[in-house]
């Protein structure tokens, strides 16, 4: 009886923790190149119920021999086993700023061990001095010239030194030069990812690379294609609709699974308080 408690509730667990993964995608439904993250759900290994007896031998004495027989498979419930984001390509929209810079993928190889497409990133420091790397072309020119993320960042060249740039009245080639109005000129840092998936996720739309994820110059690396679009955003990729049932299928599991431990509670408050009761 217990292990069916159990059951339903990490059944519960899980069910929560994937709305809660999907409330934070929905709630970033408009932010400029955010990536939806994707959950796996995985069952706890099966449990092989068997009853022990004894089975009686047609001898003259009777004889008696032990005798195993299988009664059927137990599930012992469901976890969440990781959070994956999605490197899909988001929607490309047009804002007519100069400081916007959209990062569209064109041809980008698949990962042989994964049989995924890697990913490219426009090279950003973080605050503790280590590189970062970002889809999110939202940029701005802070109070020094420098060209930054909206939340403050530097932007780093592909020698990996901030932009500094005369005023915000620059542009941006498809190959990453950018030519400033006083003439000066630097080239984005792109970085290419063979693997996206090993970098970890922080929040405000950063990456940070692990030791399991190589990035190398996006403009070396081979048969990697991409350009920029100045004056465009790349959008989130979350689908807004899609993620709004997979909410609704979230909630009903939970739903259905409070109803089975609920019903577990039930029969075990008679167990406790009726079974065994005189007069």
């Amino acid at each position: 009886m217990f292990r069916g408690f159990y059951t339903a509730a990490s059944g519960m667990l899980a069910q929560q923790r994937r709305t809660e993964v999907l409330t934070n995608n929905m709630a970033n439904a408009n932010t400029p190149g955010f990536k939806a993250d994707q959950t796996s759900l995985r069952a706890f290994p099966e449990m092989l119920l068997q009853r022990m007896g004894q089975q009686t031998v047609p001898t003259e004495n009777g004889l008696n021999l032990p005798f195993n027989g299988e009664v059927g498979r137990l599930t012992t419930g469901v976890y969440m086993q990781e959070t994956l984001p999605s490197f899909m390509q988001g929607d490309m929209k047009e804002t007519g700023m100069n400081t916007d810079l959209a990062l569209l993928d064109l041809n980008l190889p698949v990962n042989p061990d994964t049989g995924l497409r890697g990913s490219v990133f426009y090279a950003a420091a973080g605050i503790d001095g280590e590189p970062r790397y970002t889809r999110n072309g939202n940029f701005t020119i802070d109070g020094g010239g420098y060209l930054t993320t909206a939340s403050g960042l530097y932007i780093l060249d592909d020698a990996g030194e901030r932009i500094q740039l005369s005023s915000d009245r620059f542009t941006v080639s498809e190959d990453g030069v950018i030519t400033g109005e006083a003439g000066e000129t630097a080239r984005l840092g792109i970085m290419y990812a063979q693997n996206p998936e090993s970098l970890r996720k922080e929040g405000d739309g950063l990456f940070a690379a692990t030791e399991e994820s190589v990035l190398e110059n996006a403009y070396n690396a081979p048969n990697v294609q991409f350009k920029l679009q100045q004056g465009y955003l790349e959008r989130s990729n979350v689908d807004a609709s899609r993620t709004m049932t997979d909410m609704m299928t979230a909630y009903r599991s939970f739903e259905a699974n409070q109803k089975v431990l609920q019903a577990y509670d039930r029969s075990m408050e008679k167990a406790a308080n009726e079974i065994g009761r005189i007069g």
